[in-house]
């Protein structure tokens, strides 16, 4: 470790952390105690022996959170943004583990859960802060408390459920920089006292933080109309129906980055202004996505419940992708991407005195799918790649936790996993810009060879994983625990696969299944009357096989020119993550409360074998900052009758990181023909983001105004980048461009309860 990441991490440790939602908790209910499902049944934060964050929906709204990316900010070695080219789809790690590329034929590291309903896909994942109950993420595998199991962790998204006892209004109107106009309103209607009804729609505007110089149109805005509904009926005390269905429709610009380079010709300038762009592929986007779900809970006794969870999910994209990001076709990707999703799980959740815990089986039945052109307009060449892969798993899994005394637990997990991959890849190079086979009405192309033609590849990958915890409670107010649990990811098809170039057909076997075996020993508390309360956890992570995506471009006619790309995906030997985690929450007085967390990971990929050599010394972790922090405030101060404001307030920091599985310091003099003079990093260097906020709530709590200030500082970070120029270029300009987060805004919001 550096000195200077030595001194960040040595000042983070200064303000003792608590496990991920101690922080709010403290934060907005002035010490209350906060409650989690992270085992599939409500407890106690601090007795829940794992590493959860956990922020109520109405503490993302005083801070004047915008979306699910928000969450990153308060927890630990965890990386949570906006895709490149899109604003809607998520890219999602958590301590090391996660999905970059996603294209049809990746699993998410990390799963994504709406009312305990996996999302499969991360397209339209993205979710808006609006009719939650609260947000909670699990760090570490997961698998045996869990319909999916997923390797690098878990965000669950709870929404908030329905009031059989009076009717419910929340409206809220949010004005703000770039032409900012948001309104969502939400409510529920009992009509009986045993059943009810509610609805939720959100409609987000904003122009853009840059403009298109190529064709005007705004660069980064946002437009995204999504909505709920549901039903609750509970025809008695023990039986209880839940139906809902939600969609969300993204017509947000299509996001081409801001290319780094010049033109090859140097007729177009590097833009100054980093949320410009001249891509010419167009800016008409949209993202759709749509669910509906049924769940069905019966208290068979006092001691067993029995639920149902069926969910069906689909969404549609349509994209165009401006690689290069200047206004000649050399490097453009018309997309489209389809997926769907059938699932259901039975569980049944047992409590008596010293015995708890949960069991289930959950099936799965999925399937994603696209198309896109490489138009390498420069060129004069498309290359056409579309593919489908369909997912069938089946699992089994119980988790339970036997208290030997009121002080010492023990919990032991498993899980049986069964997954069925079935994959088409297709890959066909034309003559022309734009091909027949992504659109009928390119009728000028010219069709030249299939360079891959795979149909029905099939692989099986099954496994079991355990987990084993104990928790012992050293004193009414210490809690310590230790655990030791497997993750598990299956295998699966490279999408973008080339046969021609695999004589041997080794790509139709597909790439094989990564795992983990995760330890972590942890103590969570609090100390001065619950005034400080604090959770410190570390972790150490053995992979192996892990799975990574790498593309180049390749010169196949020996002119010094990429004509086309290769994709390969191979399983790394080994690779060990360790680090710690601490986070806290002081409460200074009743009004004033300090907040903080630190993370610190090393991540490391220990072998690679190629040719018989250990390649991974030119291998790095990506979306894993060695050093993650946030220190917050809340000010609560009471006006008497006329209500009271809460003032909040947070400087959230950054290490440096790595976007891909390869460095990407940018490159110097002379080590690109076409780009002599070198070129800059992309990868993220550090920042922090400060935030400031203030909420004005009525006396009777029904009215609200609050305004928020967020990257007061006005820090133009890196999220995301592409890279086909260094070491190589594909088409005559290639890809070299970055993605940003939002700037500087200031956002009033007026809202309404009932």
């Amino acid at each position: 470790m550096s000195q200077r990441k030595a001194l960040s991490f040595s000042s983070s440790l200064l303000v003792l952390g608590a496990v991920a939602s101690a922080i709010p908790a403290y934060a907005q209910a002035g010490g209350d105690e906060i409650i989690v499902t992270a085992q599939r049944r409500a407890q106690s934060i601090q007795d829940v022996p794992v590493s959860v964050t956990a922020v109520s929906g109405d503490y993302l709204e005083e801070i004047g959170a915008i979306d699910i990316t928000d969450v990153q900010k308060i927890t630990p070695n965890a990386t949570i943004e906006v895709a490149r080219g899109s604003s809607s789809t998520v890219i999602a790690f958590i301590r090391g583990v996660g999905q970059q590329d996603p294209l049809w034929g990746f699993e998410p590291g990390v799963g994504i859960y709406v009312d305990d309903i996996y999302i499969a896909r991360p397209q339209g994942a993205v979710l808006d802060i609006f009719d939650v109950e609260r947000v909670e993420v699990l760090r570490g595998p997961q698998g045996t408390l869990y319909g999916r199991n997923t390797i690098g962790g878990a965000i669950k998204y709870v929404t908030k459920g329905l009031d059989m006892d009076a009717p419910k209004l929340n409206a809220r109107v949010s004005v703000g920089s770039y032409g900012q106009f948001d309104q969502i309103v939400s409510g529920s209607i009992p009509v009986s006292d045993r059943f009810a009804i509610g609805a939720a729609i959100a409609n987000y505007k904003r122009d853009g933080f840059g403009e298109n110089l190529s064709t005007g149109a705004e660069h980064y805005n946002k437009e995204i109309l999504a909505g709920r509904v549901s039903a609750e009926w509970a025809p008695s005390d023990e039986f209880n129906i839940r139906i809902a269905a939600d969609m969300t429709d993204d017509d947000s610009n299509a996001k081409h980055g801001h290319r780094l380079l010049p033109s090859a010709d140097r007729t177009l300038a590097v833009t100054e202004n980093e949320y410009d762009t001249r891509g010419g592929a167009g800016d008409l986007n949209e993202v759709k996505t749509k669910g509906i779900s049924g769940t069905i809970t019966w208290d068979a006794s006092d001691a067993i419940t029995l639920k149902s969870i069926t969910a069906y999910r689909e969404g549609e994209t349509v994209t165009p992708i401006d690689f290069d990001a200047l206004p000649q076709p050399d490097f453009d990707v018309p997309a489209k991407y389809q997926d769907d999703q059938l699932s259901q799980e039975f569980q049944l959740l047992y409590s008596s005195d010293r015995l708890n815990g949960v069991a289930g089986v959950y099936y799965l039945d999925g399937s994603a799918s696209g198309d896109f052109d490489v138009i390498l307009g420069g060129l004069g060449l498309t290359i056409y790649q579309a593919g489908d892969q369909t997912k069938e798993n089946l699992s089994a899994y119980a988790d339970f936790t036997y208290d030997f005394t009121d002080a010492l637990s023990l919990s032991l997990g498993a899980r049986y996993t069964e997954d069925k991959t079935v994959a088409d890849v297709t890959r066909e190079v034309w003559l022309g810009l734009g091909s027949t086979s992504f659109d009928p009405a390119n009728t000028g192309s010219l069709f030249l060879a299939t360079q891959t033609g795979y149909t029905d590849l099939e692989r099986k990958d099954s496994e079991f994983t355990p987990r084993v915890a104990i928790n012992f409670k050293a004193s009414e107010n210490t809690n310590l625990y230790a655990s030791f649990s497997q993750g598990f990811k299956a295998g699966g098809f490279d999408p973008r696969a080339r046969a021609d170039l695999d004589p041997l057909g080794l790509s139709q076997e597909g790439f094989g299944p990564e795992t983990v075996d995760s330890y972590e020993v942890g103590v969570k508390g609090n100390l001065f009357d619950n005034r400080l309360t604090y959770s410190v956890a570390g972790f150490i992570a053995d992979y192996k096989d892990q799975q990574i995506t790498v593309q180049q471009g390749v010169d196949t006619d020996n002119d010094n020119v990429n004509d086309t790309f290769v994709s390969s995906v191979f399983n790394a030997g080994k690779s060990k993550y360790k680090g710690i985690e601490l986070e806290g929450a002081i409460r200074l007085s009743d009004n004033f409360t300090l907040t903080g967390m630190a993370g610190y990971i090393d991540a490391e990929i220990q072998e690679i074998i190629s040719a018989g050599m250990n390649i991974a010394s030119g291998f790095v972790t990506q979306n894993t900052p060695e050093i993650t922090s946030r220190f917050g405030f809340t000010y609560d101060h009471d006006l008497a009758d006329k209500g009271s404001i809460l003032f909040t307030g947070s400087a959230s920091y950054r290490d440096e990181y790595f976007l891909f599985n390869v460095p990407n310091a940018g490159f110097g003099p002379n080590q690109n023909a076409t780009f002599p003079e070198g070129g800059p990093a992309l990868d993220p260097t550090p920042y922090t983001v400060f935030d400031l906020g203030a909420t004005w709530t009525s006396e009777n709590d029904r009215w609200m105004f609050g305004i928020y200030g967020r990257n007061l500082t006005d820090e133009r970070a890196r999220v995301a980048a592409y890279n086909f120029v260094s070491p190589s270029q594909l088409g005559i300009d290639g890809a070299y461009q970055a993605f940003h987060r939002a700037p500087r805004t200031v956002t009033a919001t007026l809202g309404f309860k009932y």
